[in-house]
């Protein structure tokens, strides 16, 4: 990993994603295969793959924190603000420390039980909820997937956020059209989460063919169906998938949000506020 110290003007940005975002680091270790969040290579000039840098953000500067009353903010849209390096950082708390109190809405993202750690914080948020990756049950697919968290390691942190009194997202994200076996995933947290949302895989740029290639070596049966998607164009697969979700989680009364399709989410300014909770 290439580690670098770089000071910042401020931490809080404007964002397509909620209305702020928080990111307290540029880059991530856990160097998930299909991370869209690649792109931002083009703007920070780092020549080493995706995954093998990560700048650690400073800033002297408090946050303005008039400028987010009863605006949404997310931690975080192009990195995980809970990624290894913030054991010995400690970016993410000093952040959250700024915000106890605050009357916005805070969503946090991410694939790390490290977030425990802050428990003591996050109860003190007025208005919080917390995002954690699952997209499969299967370790051996997570671990060809990402450098993160366990998935055993991420339904217990689920749990004992919601056992915490604290609003539990779980973020289905990316679905893989048959791998992701969406269904035993709700089936088997339900108890403990208070909203699900819902992703499909979003293949662009260099990563694309990468995860592409993966799919025909390792699940050639489903392939045939990434290839139409993916390669010709044709969104009809990932339309059923959407359609079965959406239709199980009416009839069985699951809280959902659904952000299949990106462009549509983005454009929707309803989409600034980002799940059901406040």
């Amino acid at each position: 990993m290439i580690v670098k110290e770089k000071q910042v003007k401020d931490y809080l940005t404007k964002s397509k994603i909620g209305e702020y975002a928080i990111n307290p680091y540029v880059g991530c270790p856990h160097k998930c295969r299909y991370c869209y969040a690649s792109f931002m290579k083009r703007f920070t000039n780092h020549p080493e793959e995706w995954g093998e840098f990560i700048d650690i953000k400073l800033c002297d500067k408090i946050i303005d924190t008039r400028k987010i009353e009863g605006k949404n903010v997310f931690m975080s849209s192009v990195t995980d603000c809970y990624n290894p390096y913030e054991t010995k950082y400690e970016v993410t708390r000093k952040i959250l420390e700024q915000l106890v109190g605050i009357n916005c809405r805070l969503q946090i993202a991410t694939k790390n039980k490290l977030i425990l750690r802050d428990l003591d914080l996050l109860k003190q948020m007025k208005n919080l909820s917390v995002a954690m990756s699952v997209n499969t049950l299967d370790e051996n697919f997570r671990k060809d997937m990402d450098r993160a968290s366990s998935i055993q390691e991420r339904l217990e942190t689920l749990k004992t956020l919601y056992e915490n009194g604290i609003y539990t997202i779980l973020f289905m994200s990316p679905i893989f059209i048959g791998i992701t076996d969406w269904q035993a995933i709700i089936e088997k947290t339900k108890g403990y989460i208070n909203e699900y949302w819902f992703e499909d895989l979003n293949l662009r740029g260099a990563y694309k063919y990468d995860v592409l290639r993966y799919v025909q070596q390792k699940y050639p049966k489903v392939y045939p169906i990434f290839e139409r998607v993916y390669i010709k164009g044709d969104r009809q697969e990932l339309i059923n998938v959407d359609n079965k979700i959406k239709e199980y989680c009416d009839k069985n009364k699951i809280n959902y949000s659904d952000y299949f399709h990106h462009e549509e989410v983005i454009g929707n300014r309803e989409n600034q506020k980002l799940g059901k909770k406040g």
